[in-house]
């Protein structure tokens, strides 16, 4: 979706337009979901909107978005990847590791994965695929959910006129961090195949 259609929706549809989009942004459809709220809070700056409104509904949108990306991992999710997991290589083993992982200490990636861009839309498919308990999911995802909501509503208020900038600089910067994360991730997953394969012989 183009950001000029976005700043309009959002300028004219005030509190319904940032719900509306950030209940698909979550959920993965193209919403750029830091500029939405930063704008947001340049909206406020300017006295466009209220505060108090604004974070709101930011948040309930954020919120249902991401409960409704985990139902859709818990009930969809986990019945197409234990009948077709094992065309992937997916066994019912390595589904309960990632659910043992959950339950130690995945689920922090629910709070903080709102900030690292794509991963707070594979978060909650996958709490939901690896059966992480409702009441567990709720406190980690709408923790971050609030936190992520209030910092860039904010930055977006305090920036003013600059906050366009600012956010620019920062995408930049998370791209390149998550670039570094992913392929950090990969380099351990290669090790560990290598271990494990060594170990086995």
């Amino acid at each position: 979706m183009p950001t000029e259609v976005i700043l309009q929706w959002v300028a004219h549809h005030a509190y319904g337009g940032v719900f509306c989009l950030l209940v698909f942004g979550i959920i993965g459809l193209p919403v750029p979901d830091e500029l939405l709220l930063t704008y947001l809070g340049f909206l406020v700056y300017r006295g466009d909107v209220q505060f108090a409104p604004a974070i709101a509904s930011a948040f309930l949108g954020t919120m249902c978005g991401i409960s409704l990306s985990y139902l859709l991992g818990r009930t969809l999710g986990l019945g197409i990847l234990h009948r077709y997991g094992k065309y992937l290589r997916i066994t019912p083993e390595m589904l309960h590791r990632t659910h043992d992982w959950f339950e130690r200490s995945g689920k922090w990636s629910l709070t903080f994965g709102y900030f690292v861009p794509g991963v707070r839309h594979l978060t909650a498919y996958a709490a939901g695929a690896a059966e992480l308990e409702p009441h567990e999911f709720a406190a980690f995802a709408y923790t971050g959910g609030a936190f992520w909501v209030l910092t860039f509503v904010s930055l977006g208020y305090f920036l003013g006129d600059a906050w366009l900038r600012v956010l620019e600089k920062f995408h930049r910067g998370a791209l390149i961090a998550t670039g570094i994360a992913a392929v950090a991730a990969l380099l351990y997953y290669l090790v560990w195949r290598i271990m494990r394969r060594r170990a086995s012989k």
